[in-house]
């Protein structure tokens, strides 16, 4: 009995040892890697491609996949730049989600003062070129420890395109490409290293068309109605309503086509509309009061209008246990260190910001692990319904800067931001070897998952049964 308990003592050390060597090794492989990971990081940073047009960006990632031995299936779920790679065999099957669409409207060089690339419309202002990049990283690196230690998993890279209001992901949840996944982990670009336990805002969006008569504006107005009106007039109603929607509730829109001269009185116009709040059903009841807005100011306006739903994303279901986990992980790889040159970038560029919530500096520490609301939204959020789904965020950036800013395209571009996908990749990559091996874990996250949820949860897009909008991104007219 006594050699029994022995040698199961000395079989249990082993194991522990042999778990405390691996974090290391696999810091030392991606490591390794670091100037393959900024190559892709800077060849996506230079694509700048918008949701559902990054062909050369998917083709470039799944290439690097392709060439690690991986199993890639392009054009999934109706995206034809959204695809799955896998490598392994059985379960568990771990998720690792890879994002790689940049914003229009948003262009900076990769230079610490305000400095737009002449001819190009795009910038990585959400850190999504780090994003891809980082998490194939982490794949590679899983994949090399399934290898090397024979362990029996499947790592899955999902290549989701349209991350900024094309709610890519919905469609793959939508098509089950989940349904055979045990954990899914994503990370995102930020001013700061947390693994908090946060959930993000519903939303939904669409594009509201206005179609009048055109006329000469000054020689025969009375001919006319203007769909640029329409648009004014729903504005103007959207803006009253601001007053009269419940605590946390987030509206927000632009003019994507108001006309193109004075003297035209326009017969199309159009307005992108985004509606959030920490509650799905909040944001469906607030939507109807918009499409009756929407319909009112038409009548009023002597105009038509209809109007298409472009994305929906519900709030991340939150998983403490794997969130504490991945607290863990994150502690143990740590922040990151700027050089004197990096520094002094980031100096420069914390000078431009307004209000900062952090010092440079403050790159260098893990904030403190909470149970917390985050405003932004995410199609991550639904992937969270189908599967237990747990993220981090490293310091890509200059601490106090907010994404979708020049700031934030900057960072993204050189070496700051590719320290912060070193790190990302290095967490990622413990944590998935962690849930590979950590049966209990993965079952309380199921548990904790199910109870999350409830008994009677019944999964529905907030997009509907719509199609991928792949030309949202496309300019609108008539």
């Amino acid at each position: 009995m006594i050699k029994y308990f022995f040698a199961v003592f000395v079989a249990t050390y082993a194991l522990a040892l042999s778990a405390s060597a691996q974090q290391p090794d696999i810091d030392r492989f991606i490591d390794e890697r670091y100037d393959e990971t900024v190559v892709l990081a800077k060849t996506l940073w230079d694509f700048a491609e918008l949701g559902y047009l990054e062909e050369k960006s998917s083709a470039l990632l799944q290439s690097a996949l392709s060439a690690e031995g991986f199993n890639v299936k392009a054009s999934v779920a109706g995206m034809p730049t959204a695809f799955v790679a896998s490598y392994g065999r059985g379960e568990p099957v771990i998720a690792i989600l890879a994002e790689f669409d940049a914003l229009p409207g948003i262009n900076q060089d990769a230079v610490p003062m305000r400095s737009p690339i002449k001819g190009k419309g795009a910038g990585h202002a959400c850190g999504h070129n780090l994003f891809g990049a980082g998490s194939v990283g982490a794949a590679i690196a899983v994949k090399h420890w399934l290898k090397e230690t024979g362990h029996k998993g499947t790592v899955r890279l999902y290549g989701t395109p349209a991350e900024e209001g094309g709610s890519g992901k919905v469609y793959m949840v939508r098509d089950g490409l989940f349904k055979d996944v045990d954990v899914a982990l994503h990370w995102h670009a930020s001013d700061e290293n947390s693994a908090a336990a946060r959930t993000t805002l519903a939303n939904r969006s669409a594009k509201f068309r206005f179609y009048g008569t055109s006329a000469h504006a000054a020689g025969a107005p009375d001919k006319a109605r203007s769909a640029l009106d329409g648009v004014e007039s729903f504005n103007y109603m959207m803006n009253l309503m601001r007053e009269h929607v419940p605590q946390q509730t987030r509206i927000h829109y632009v003019i994507t086509h108001g006309g193109l001269a004075p003297n035209v009185v326009p017969d199309f116009a159009e307005v992108f509309y985004y509606v959030r709040h920490p509650e799905s059903a909040r944001v469906s009841d607030i939507w109807k009061r918009v499409e009756q807005a929407a319909l009112g100011a038409a009548q009023g306006t002597g105009t038509r209008v209809d109007w298409e739903i472009i994305h929906g994303n519900h709030p991340l279901v939150v998983i403490e246990s794997l969130a504490r986990m991945m607290d863990e992980k994150l502690r143990s790889v740590g922040g990151i260190k700027y050089t004197k040159a990096e520094k002094k970038f980031a100096d420069t560029i914390h000078a431009t910001l307004n209000q900062p919530k952090y010092e440079v500096g403050e790159q260098e520490r893990v904030q403190p692990f909470d149970v917390t609301l985050g405003y932004g939204s995410t199609d991550v959020g639904d992937v969270s319904i189908a599967v237990p789904t747990v993220g981090l965020r490293t310091a890509t950036w200059v601490p106090g800067t907010s994404a979708h800013s020049w700031q934030a395209v900057a960072a993204s571009g050189m070496s700051i931001g590719y320290k912060g996908v070193n790190n990302a990749a290095k967490v990622l990559a413990s944590a998935a070897i962690e849930l590979y091996q950590n049966d209990e874990l993965r079952a309380e996250a199921k548990r904790e998952h199910e109870a999350q949820l409830g008994d009677n949860f019944h999964y529905e897009a907030l997009l509907g049964d719509r199609d991928p909008p792949l030309d949202f991104r496309k300019p609108s007219g008539n």
